[in-house]
């Protein structure tokens, strides 16, 4: 590397590794051996799952946590605490509620110390610049979401960082606020008017990664690794419906889904196997609604994920869940990019209530191996109740504790639709009067 080159990395991450303590005393490895530059003048996105490790790498970045092993520097120096030239945009605001615009964007300069009349004068250019001038004196409570993530951006820039680090900052927005904010942000870096030298944004939608970024780094999951990077070489503006754009997001649908073994019935993103298969909570109306879509026109079983994600309005990540509870159950088959019924989900389709369930019911227990657990437990005991905490901690050999909740909560509501068992929430029990 030459050193002009050498000068113009703000970030520098080698070979970082991150793990967290499970309950039964072993580590889960949340990031492996990630490498990230990030140099002045680029966007550059992290993209990839929930749970990936996109925000545990962001949080590294920005000292509030230190690598197990690999080293992280900023500007050549290593990250100890967070880094002055860096601040952050988060996904829930974080604002103040008991403190107005003008005194939230006003914080992160007092705590540089800087005189009364410049923190004054930078955070009024800061808020007119995000456009809310005329708002400096109002409460978070009187601004719509859009306006007091505006805020968050404006705090953000207000202390002129070298880099601005974004976790999901659009994601708590509806879909036109979103939009609309993300536009006036590119709009801004494009003419040179955001007082920082580069942006590093966490997101898991597709769409948004391609408009903003000019790299991506694709995370796999289960450690989070970086899978592949992408120029995006587009000009700004960016056009959603250029042929370029659309074969660039398909491109990634795509990696996103290709499966490390062909055979495999499940994808990267379900963790694990037998009983500690982590499980994210999809409804059955969600999940039975979108096998219905599938089998109408215009798709007749098969459909293009970033079709069927503008079309259902939904976020990529969101469209994944969906479809792996699907294909975990052997009713779609998701890959390259496409979900496809089977056979099986053609059938539940065209069933009626009562034979959709007794067909869910034979998924749940031919292929979600909890289920089998709790079914066998319920039948050995004599009650046949069985308290949540017998799984729970079951779960906890092989996942984190919220992982483990998630997995509960899951198995309970598809368990619910499919009348294999009982639970009550106030007793946190399970239970089946007619044992199988």
């Amino acid at each position: 590397m030459s050193d002009n080159l050498a000068t113009n990395t703000l970030i520098d991450i080698n070979q970082v590794c991150r793990s967290f303590p499970k309950a039964s005393g072993s580590d889960v490895m949340v990031l492996e051996k990630v490498d990230l530059k990030i140099r002045e003048r680029e966007i550059v996105g992290l993209l990839g799952r929930s749970g990936s490790g996109k925000s545990t790498l962001l949080r590294i970045i920005a000292g509030l946590i230190v690598p197990s092993s690999g080293t992280a520097a900023c500007q050549g120096q290593p990250i100890d605490g967070p880094p002055s030239g860096i601040s952050m945009v988060f996904q829930s605001f974080a604002l103040f509620p008991w403190l107005t615009v003008l005194q939230n964007v006003e914080l992160g300069l007092e705590a540089k110390g800087i005189n009364r009349a410049e923190r004054r004068s930078r955070s009024l250019a800061a808020i007119d610049l995000i456009g809310l001038d005329g708002f400096e004196n109002a409460y978070p409570k009187e601004l719509s979401g859009g306006m007091r993530q505006r805020v968050g951006f404006a705090r953000a820039l207000v202390v002129h960082p070298d880099l601005m680090l974004m976790d999901e900052p659009f994601s708590a927005l509806d879909v036109l606020t979103a939009e609309t904010l993300r536009t006036d942000m590119i709009d801004l870096w494009i003419e040179g008017r955001l007082p920082i030298k580069s942006v590093l944004i966490v997101t898991h939608n597709i769409e948004e990664a391609v408009l903003m970024c000019d790299r991506i780094l694709v995370f796999t999951s289960n450690p989070g690794r970086v899978g592949s990077e992408i120029k995006v070489d587009l000009p700004h503006p960016r056009n959603r419906l250029d042929p370029t754009f659309r074969q660039l997001v398909d491109s990634i649908y795509a990696r996103m889904t290709q499966r490390a073994e062909p055979r495999a019935p499940s994808l990267e993103g379900i963790q694990g196997t037998g009983v500690g298969m982590v499980l994210d909570h999809v409804s059955t109306n969600i999940l039975s609604g979108l096998i219905e879509a599938l089998a109408a026109e215009p798709y007749h079983g098969k459909a293009d994920l970033p079709i069927l994600a503008q079309t259902l309005q939904l976020e990529a990540d969101e469209l994944f869940h969906i479809g792996e509870a699907l294909q975990l159950l052997r009713f779609a088959q998701l890959s390259e990019g496409d979900l496809m019924l089977t056979d099986t989900g053609k059938r539940f389709a065209n069933l009626g209530t009562d034979a959709r369930k007794k067909l869910f019911a034979d998924a749940l227990i031919s292929y979600v191996p909890l289920i089998g657990l709790i079914n066998r437990v319920l039948d050995e005991r004599p009650s046949h109740t069985a308290p949540a905490t017998r799984f729970h901690t079951e779960l906890e050999d092989y996942m984190s504790e919220d992982y483990a909740d998630e997995t509960l909560k899951t198995v309970i509501s598809w368990a619910r639709y499919a009348e294999l068992f009982a639970y009550d929430e106030h007793s946190e029990t399970f239970s089946r009067e007619n044992p199988t």
